[in-house]
């Protein structure tokens, strides 16, 4: 009588055959174990140098944008002066003549002037009839420079309109285009990138 396989003797072999899945010799890491190895210490363990670190970056931040506000590179300068229009306005405007350029200078004149006959002895009419006719221009030049760039800003417009006629115009930008014109040449930021004269194209660009 043959005698018949029970399976017994395949036992212990199955009992030692990894799981599928499994690594040998290494327990399953808990929950808790795992979270800590990804977390990070939410102050650092040297706190001079981590502030040193961040004056660091800081300082070469405010290094690049002041390098840019000179050679107007737009990578790093203000997010108010970043972008097409915005570059088109500055290079249209510092290609122009403008009379409002010139009223800073003029009106800090005026201002001098007007200290000056407030401490000076030509008697209380005449320093009245000076200090009104010196307000008067002040308030007038000041009137006309708005004027002034009422008519730049829309004739800026269509010029924008004609070379980007898929952008949109920023908010704001009229101010921007006001506040450069009445600046000084010299003394514009960012500095300005064209001469006398070298007006932008005004040619559509997609």
């Amino acid at each position: 009588m043959s005698k018949r396989h029970t399976g017994s003797e395949d036992t212990p072999q199955a009992a030692t055959t990894p799981r599928q899945g499994q690594k040998k010799g290494r327990p399953t890491p808990k929950r808790r174990e795992a979270e800590a190895r990804h977390q990070r210490p939410l102050v650092p363990a040297d706190r001079k140098a981590a502030k040193r670190a961040a004056r660091e970056k800081r300082n070469e931040a405010y290094r690049r944008e002041q390098e840019a506000l000179l050679t107007g590179d737009e990578r790093y300068l203000p997010p108010s002066h970043r972008g097409k229009v915005r570059r088109f306005v500055r290079d249209w405007l510092d290609a122009r003549w403008s009379a409002s350029e010139f009223i800073v200078p003029v009106m800090l004149l005026f201002l001098v002037g007007i200290t000056a006959i407030a401490f000076a002895n030509l008697g209380e009419d005449i320093s009245r009839t000076i200090a009104l006719t010196l307000s008067i221009t002040f308030y007038s030049l000041f009137a006309l420079s708005i004027i002034e760039g009422i008519v730049v800003w829309r004739r800026l417009r269509r010029r924008i309109e004609a070379r980007y006629p898929d952008e949109e115009i920023p908010r704001g930008t009229w101010f921007y285009t006001y506040s450069r014109m009445v600046m000084a040449r010299r003394w514009r930021t960012p500095a300005p990138q064209v001469k006398r004269g070298e007006f932008p194209s005004t040619a559509p660009r997609r």
